[in-house]
C-alpha cells in the first residue's frame, strides 16, 4: 500500500511538473477559441488588488487570460470562479514562449499590474499595453538607466498608465511615456476587500483582539527581531500573543527552530495544532492572511526591516489593526507618507523599538485609536467605475 501511495504522489508530481513546464513555455490552448485580453500580476497581492478590474471586465463578456508567477496565486484566482477567466503561469519572457502564448490565445491587448514590465510581452503585443497600479521605485529607476533605450522603447508601447504614487509616474514619465498614455495617479490596493470567509470559532477563541499581534509576511532576516522583541514585550505584557506569518511557508521548520533556541513554544496551523496551546502561533499556510488581520489588534507589516521595501498597510488598516513597521517602505512610499502624516503608525528599526512599540499599545483605547487612524489615512476617494471607463476606451478603441 505504501509503495502505491508512493506512486501516485509522485505521478500527480510529475504531472503537476509538466503542466507547469508547458504554461511557462506558452504550450497551453484556450477552452475556446476567441481574443483574450491577458492580464499579467507577479502573484497574490499584485493580482488580488485587480480582482475588481479583472471581474468587471470579465462580466462585460470579454475572455480573460490572468497570467501569474506563483502556484500559489494561481490558486487564489482559480478559487474567485469568475466568468470568462482563465488562469495560468506567466510564460518565459522570452521570443518563443510569449510568441506562442499570443497566438493560441488570440491576445488582443496587454494589461499589467505594478511592476512586472517584461519587455517581450510587452514589445510583441499586437494591441494596447495598459499599466494599472504602475510602481518604479528609485532604485529600479537607477537600473532602468542603465538599458535606457530598450526603457524607452518600451514605455513608448504603453498606451495608458496608472501610477499607484506621483513619484512613480515622475519616474516612468523621464522614460518617454507619452502624455496622451498618462491616466490618474490611482493605487488600486486601496480597493482591498477581504474574501467572505472568516475565522473559525476555535481561531476567535484562541486569540484576543487586543492582546494578539501579528507578523505579516516575514522574510529571512526579520524572524529574530520579531521573536526576540516577543519575548522582551513579554516582560511587561505577560499574556500577549504573536500570530507569525512568513511570506514563504517553506521557512516555518527554520522559525520553530529559532523560537525553540529563544525559549518559546510555538503553535503550526500547517500541523492543526491548537492555537490556544502557546504564546507563538506559526501561521504557515497560505491565502488565509485576511484571518490573522482579523485577529490581531496590532500588525507589523514585514518585509520593511530588510531590503524588500515592505509589504502593503491597506490589509491591516482595512481591520483597523494598529500598524507598526520598518524604515523600508519604498514600495508603498505615498501610502506610509500618508500614514506618517496622521501619525497613524509607528516606525521601528530593531528589537528593542519594536519592543518598546508593543508595550506602549498595551492600553486598548490607544490601540484601537491608532488602528482607527491608519484605516481613516488609508481610506482613499477611489473611483473605480471612472478606472473602468479609462480601460474599455482604450480596449475598445
Amino acid at each position: 500500500m505504501l509503495v502505491v501511495a508512493l506512486r501516485e504522489i509522485a505521478s500527480r508530481a510529475l504531472k503537476r511538473d509538466f503542466e507547469g513546464c508547458k504554461q511557462r513555455l506558452g504550450r497551453t490552448q484556450p477552452a475556446q477559441q476567441k481574443d483574450h485580453i491577458w492580464i499579467h500580476a507577479a502573484s497574490n497581492g499584485e493580482v488580488t488588488s485587480a480582482k475588481p478590474v479583472i471581474s468587471q471586465l470579465g462580466h462585460d463578456g470579454r475572455a480573460i487570460l490572468v497570467t501569474v508567477n506563483t502556484d500559489s496565486a494561481v490558486a487564489l484566482v482559480q478559487g474567485w470562479a469568475l466568468p470568462n477567466v482563465s488562469v495560468q503561469l506567466a510564460p518565459i519572457d522570452l521570443p518563443g514562449p510569449t510568441a506562442r502564448l499570443i497566438k493560441s490565445w488570440g491576445v488582443k491587448a496587454l494589461i499589467v499590474l505594478e511592476s512586472d514590465l517584461w519587455p517581450h510581452r510587452i514589445l510583441t503585443c499586437p494591441g494596447p499595453v495598459l499599466v494599472l497600479g504602475a510602481r518604479l521605485t528609485e532604485r529600479s529607476a537607477k537600473g532602468w538607466k542603465r538599458f535606457n533605450a530598450l526603457a524607452r522603447k518600451v514605455v513608448g508601447k504603453i498606451s495608458y498608465l496608472s501610477a499607484q504614487d506621483a513619484g512613480s509616474l515622475k519616474r516612468i514619465s523621464q522614460f518617454g511615456l507619452a502624455e496622451a498614455a498618462t491616466g490618474p495617479v490611482y493605487d488600486l490596493k486601496a480597493l482591498y476587500a477581504p474574501p467572505k470567509a472568516s475565522p473559525d470559532a476555535t481561531l476567535l477563541q484562541a486569540f484576543d483582539l487586543q492582546k494578539t499581534w501579528l507578523a505579516a509576511s516575514t522574510h529571512e532576516g526579520e524572524d529574530q527581531i520579531i521573536l526576540s522583541a516577543h519575548t522582551k514585550a513579554q516582560q511587561t505584557w505577560p499574556d500577549l500573543k504573536l500570530i507569525l506569518a512568513p511570506r514563504h511557508p517553506k521557512r516555518a521548520e527554520a522559525i520553530a527552530k529559532l523560537a525553540k533556541s529563544l525559549g518559546l513554544a510555538v503553535s503550526r496551523r500547517s500541523q492543526n495544532d491548537d492555537p490556544r496551546a502557546n504564546q507563538v502561533y506559526l501561521a504557515d499556510t497560505l491565502g488565509e492572511m485576511a484571518f490573522w488581520y482579523q485577529l490581531a489588534g496590532i500588525t507589523f507589516v514585514a518585509g520593511s526591516l530588510t531590503d524588500r521595501g515592505g509589504h502593503t498597510p491597506y490589509e491591516p488598516a482595512y481591520f483597523a489593526s494598529a500598524i507598526l513597521h520598518g524604515p523600508d517602505t519604498a514600495n508603498f512610499q505615498a501610502a506610509y507618507a500618508r500614514l506618517k502624516d496622521k501619525n497613524a503608525s509607528i516606525r521601528v528599526t530593531d528589537t528593542d523599538t519594536l519592543a518598546e512599540a508593543l508595550i506602549s499599545l498595551n492600553d486598548p483605547l490607544r490601540q484601537q485609536a491608532l488602528g482607527i487612524a491608519a484605516q481613516s489615512a488609508l481610506r482613499q476617494d477611489t473611483d473605480i467605475d471612472a478606472l473602468m471607463t479609462d480601460i474599455r476606451g482604450v480596449l475598445d478603441a
